[in-house]
């Protein structure tokens, strides 16, 4: 499936009416491709703090960002509001790869897909580590899979 045709039912997680700001409009009129990775981080961290337990400050793994990478297909422009759909596409030993969709708010059609890529480490050493316990957990919940049993 292209990522153009990513429709709501692919993703496992929603941040609904997302408000955008007048200051994420870029001087075209519509939000600038960097504020799109603001949005890709706020939901992915609303996910790991809300349903992994994770506290950046005091959790003894972080996930720190190794890859990113966004493909646009529709502009959005303030005011509007959006929904921010997550998905894991890879979990791995001690990696994960989220998809982040963005859709005006009730539409069906994507207007952004996002990649991250998080390598959960040490908090202290930052030093690769395994993606354990309720993270893991929590995580599990958002694979997708492909109509073969395969991950996306």
């Amino acid at each position: 499936m292209s990522l153009k045709a990513r429709l709501r039912q692919h993703y496992k997680y929603f941040l609904n009416n997302f408000q955008t700001r007048w200051s994420d409009n870029d001087q075209y009129g519509h939000v600038n491709n960097a504020i799109y990775y603001h949005y890709y981080d706020t939901i992915i961290n609303q996910y790991l703090t809300t349903k992994c337990s994770l506290v950046p400050t005091k959790s003894a793994s972080i996930g720190l960002c190794v890859h990113s990478s966004s493909d646009y297909f529709k502009p959005v422009e303030f005011p509007n509001t959006l929904d921010l759909a997550l998905a894991v596409t890879k979990l791995g030993k001690s990696s994960v790869t989220y998809e982040i969709g963005v859709f005006e708010s009730g539409k069906d059609e994507v207007c952004a897909v996002g990649k991250f890529v998080h390598v959960f480490v040490d908090s202290e050493g930052r030093k690769p580590m395994g993606i354990q316990g309720i993270i893991r957990d929590g995580l599990e919940e958002l694979v997708v899979e492909r109509g073969d049993g395969a991950m996306l």
